[in-house]
């Protein structure tokens, strides 16, 4: 691909997360060949339907990047104005990060004014389709947004597989995620350590990410009161934002008697401070209830940090058991096994060729030629 006019619609700066995150990152790789622009919200959420502290970043936003504020999720008469004004800018290509059906009104609009232009064509890079959390103006929803798609790429397989459940005939296929090789080099764990005010001769797991039940925090917390787990002298950092109420959370820790084992940092964590908490930890635990894929495995790849992860959704397409880590079921006397199993029987090191053989596997290149590939 070279030489298009490319606009990127979802999260950017000054929204904070991985989807900004990533989507600058894609920013970066498309321009090393085209003219690349986000087009983010003006509006990401109302205020009532955000569960964090903040939706917007406080670091200072990317110079190297054309970053435009134009949509509101929640105001077609705004759709309508934008989506004219890009047809008339009439770009090669518009690629739509889809992460969840609330945005398909908005998003469906605005593609199908642009497409009057019989020029434009529209793909998605789609994390989910069948939400999490699901609601009961999903699958309208969709039926609105997908067929104004000539394409689409998933991140993972059972993404993949719910599009052919509903019967999408636009060519689709699988790219993994590409790696989160923004948040610069790791560090020695002594060093991290020191800045997280943490004892480095202590043995560290890491949670990262904000906090919702989906995500099985409290299978993680239920595993940190097994026997084993404690026999191992492991410690659990969690190292992201609460997203519902924490008390559930805080009440677990101190009824299981686990205040000792768990380190909190539940403030949203920028990105400045990402290469730290992965390098304090010698291993990340993702006890999701539910996945498609995970951006968390991709910052734990580029890390090189080994991975417990649970066996639903697409989580273990990336994990490979035994070589990079371990998947297990999710449930807390599973979780503990493989906690104990890493803590008292394995060496980090062992899990190195396996982690440098996968990264491999995940480039933004090859998620350029996934597009390629969609629109021959």
């Amino acid at each position: 691909m070279k030489g298009k006019k490319i606009v990127i619609v979802g999260p950017a700066y000054p929204y904070r997360g991985g989807l900004s995150t990533f989507n600058e990152r894609f920013a970066r790789e498309l321009s090393k060949d085209n003219e690349v622009s986000i087009c983010t919200f003006k509006l990401q959420y109302p205020g009532f339907l955000f569960p964090g502290q903040t939706q917007y970043s406080t670091e200072a936003g990317p110079e190297d990047l054309k970053i435009t504020r134009s949509l509101n999720s929640v105001n077609p008469l705004n759709w309508i104005i934008q989506g004219f004004k890009f047809k008339k800018q009439k770009p090669d290509l518009i690629i739509f990060r889809y992460w969840m059906p609330f945005f398909a009104p908005c998003f469906g609009t605005f593609a199908r004014i642009i497409k009057g232009n019989k020029h434009t064509k529209i793909i998605t890079i789609a994390d989910n389709i069948i939400p999490h959390e699901k609601r009961f103006f999903d699958s309208a929803f969709n039926a609105y947004f997908l067929p104004v798609l000539d394409g689409a790429v998933t991140m993972s397989r059972k993404v993949l597989q719910d599009l052919d459940d509903l019967h999408f005939t636009k060519p689709h296929l699988f790219n993994p995620h590409p790696l989160y090789d923004n948040f610069g080099e790791g560090i020695s764990k002594e060093s991290a350590c020191k800045k997280l005010n943490l004892n480095p001769e202590e043995k560290y797991m890491l949670f990262f990410g904000f906090i919702r039940n989906y995500k099985g925090l409290d299978l993680l917390l239920k595993a940190m009161s097994d026997k084993r787990v404690k026999e191992s002298g492991a410690k659990l950092i969690v190292a992201g934002e609460f997203y519902e109420d924490s008390k559930i959370y805080l009440d677990l820790i101190q009824n299981s008697g686990i205040a000792d084992q768990v380190i909190l940092r539940t403030d949203f964590i920028p990105n400045s401070e990402v290469a730290t908490y992965f390098s304090a930890a010698d291993l990340i635990v993702q006890p999701y209830r539910s996945a498609t894929q995970s951006g968390v495995s991709q910052v734990a790849y580029h890390f090189s940090k080994p991975m417990i992860v649970t066996d639903v959704g697409g989580l273990a397409e990336f994990v490979p058991h035994n070589e990079v880590g371990f998947v297990c079921k999710p449930e807390p006397e599973d979780i503990a096994k493989y906690i104990h199993s890493f803590f008292t029987e394995h060496k980090p090191e062992e899990f190195q060729p396996g982690l440098q053989r996968m990264k491999k596997e995940f480039s933004w290149e090859r998620l350029t030629q996934a597009i390629d590939k969609i629109l021959e």
